[in-house]
């Protein structure tokens, strides 16, 4: 593995939204020896893509975060659904998060409510977020995901003819749903953010303790669509 890689590697080891980690913490997710993760962080630190904190943890630096919110696209659409977002949160009293497809999952780049924080990387199958952008995703990854899915809780859908079919039904306009597969104890619900051509261009996902009503999920449908219409005036 190149330096450049475990470098990368060591950012990979926050992205299900760990707010910090300890140096045995990121050393066991990288799988780098605990002396190289050392070296790593302390330019990282230098760098400034690392904090230190003060009690010996590390967390995601500024400057990293400064540099991605400089991407085109995932800048965009977080302008363009972050009234929705509000007024979505506001209206349903759940959790609201917008998201765009990454290599790894569904990125989050925007939240109003804290069960999902922003920045973090949801899992493709075990979101309602990640299934929306999945079921839109390239045939090769839909299938490189389904056969490598694993159980994150009890309750993860990992059958590949099962996801195939939530997919199936995702494509034809039904409302993505979670309950408790990728976190114990937290429901979810997702819809597709229409582009100009049809495609989705990234999701928007209700998180709840409790049940999500019909009335959350037309309000999360109007959000969606407030989003597309606000990414295409932008």
């Amino acid at each position: 593995m190149s330096v450049v890689a475990r470098s990368l590697s060591v950012f990979d080891a926050f992205a299900d939204g760990a707010p910090s980690l300890r140096l045995t913490d990121i050393a066991g997710r990288t799988g780098l020896p605990v002396p190289t993760t050392l070296r790593l962080v302390r330019e990282l630190v230098a760098w400034g893509g690392l904090e230190r904190q003060g009690d010996g943890s590390y967390r995601v630096g500024t400057r990293l975060w400064s540099l991605g919110t400089r991407a085109p696209c995932p800048r965009r659409l977080r302008d363009a659904a972050a009234g929705p977002l509000a007024a979505l949160h506001a209206e349903t009293g759940h959790a609201s998060h917008a998201v765009v497809a990454d290599g790894a999952g569904a990125v989050v780049v925007g939240e109003r409510g804290g069960l999902v924080a922003d920045g973090s990387v949801l899992p493709w199958h075990a979101s309602a977020a990640g299934l929306v952008l999945l079921a839109y995703a390239r045939e090769e990854l839909r299938a490189d995901v389904m056969t490598a899915s694993v159980r994150l809780t009890a309750h993860t859908v990992v059958a590949p003819g099962l996801l195939a079919a939530r997919l199936a039904r995702v494509r034809s306009g039904e409302v993505a749903v979670t309950r408790e597969e990728w976190r114990r104890g937290q429901t979810e619900a997702a819809v597709a953010i229409p582009g100009p051509d049809g495609r989705a261009v990234g999701a928007i996902g209700l998180a709840a303790r409790t049940t999500i009503g019909r009335a959350a999920v037309a309000a999360l449908r109007r959000a969606a669509t407030a989003a597309g219409e606000a990414l295409a005036r932008h």
